[in-house]
């Protein structure tokens, strides 16, 4: 007989309330359409469903915003999507671990890293699943509208980003010198309850010799309770 559509699965798994089910369903189809298209995350995975990988950017008439935003939202309040997120990740946590004391140290200690391709250095650096789960997701604007996303598609996009910019990161600039002269952030980080994120930091490259470089080699940068950690990886690359 004909195989169910991924709508119509969908459908079911919200009917049945079955979470892992939908979210199988929209991770799978987002990322067989993000393959094809440069749209975010969300449009991604309700045009995946809507017009089985068609243009998120211009969905049709029956796929109007309203509507897309019905399939989105509308699952579970945000309070319960975090509650089963946090089940999932079956850990908690009240501080950041790892890190660095300062902002110029978390980056003295990423071009270090980086220079030596030292992969366990790097992941020390990076926020993880647990810390997002209670100490980073809860006071960004993701939990209310206009920017209301569920943790499970929050963290599905950073972990994505970051996994594909640290690839590119160790394939172009990895074990060799990175001849940084410093970096720039924004003079004022962005301020999430007890948590303050600078974004859009800029190293900056001065090769002897060669052609000065202004790049973004990481994404966000978190500091709470003292303890300066990345966000992501995702960069210029």
């Amino acid at each position: 007989g004909r195989r169910p559509s991924a709508l119509e699965g969908f459908v079911r798994a919200l009917r049945a309330r079955d979470t892992r089910e939908y979210n199988e369903i929209m991770i799978r189809n987002a990322v067989r359409c993000g393959a094809r298209s440069s749209a975010p995350l969300a449009a991604l995975l309700t045009a995946s469903l809507l017009t089985g990988c068609g243009r998120a950017e211009n969905p049709p008439a029956a796929a109007q915003p309203d509507t897309i935003r019905t399939i989105v939202d509308s699952i579970f309040p945000i309070e319960e999507e975090l509650r089963r997120f946090r089940s999932a990740v079956g850990e908690e946590t009240s501080s950041l671990g790892g890190g660095a004391p300062s902002r110029d140290a978390l980056v003295e200690r990423f071009v270090s890293a980086l220079e030596a391709a030292d992969t366990s250095a790097f992941r020390d650096m990076l926020l993880t699943r647990v810390e997002f789960a209670w100490l980073y997701y809860p006071h960004t604007r993701f939990t209310a509208p206009p920017y209301e996303l569920a943790p499970g598609l929050l963290w599905f996009q950073i972990e994505n980003g970051s996994s594909r910019g640290f690839g590119r990161l160790l394939e172009r600039m990895g074990g060799r010198r990175a001849h940084a002269a410093g970096y720039t952030c924004p003079p004022e980080p962005r301020t999430e309850g007890p948590n303050r994120v600078w974004e859009d930091c800029v190293m900056h490259l001065r090769p002897p010799g060669g052609e000065p470089r202004d790049l973004e080699l990481f994404g966000s940068i978190l500091e709470r309770g003292g303890v300066f950690k990345f966000v992501s990886y995702s960069n210029g690359f």
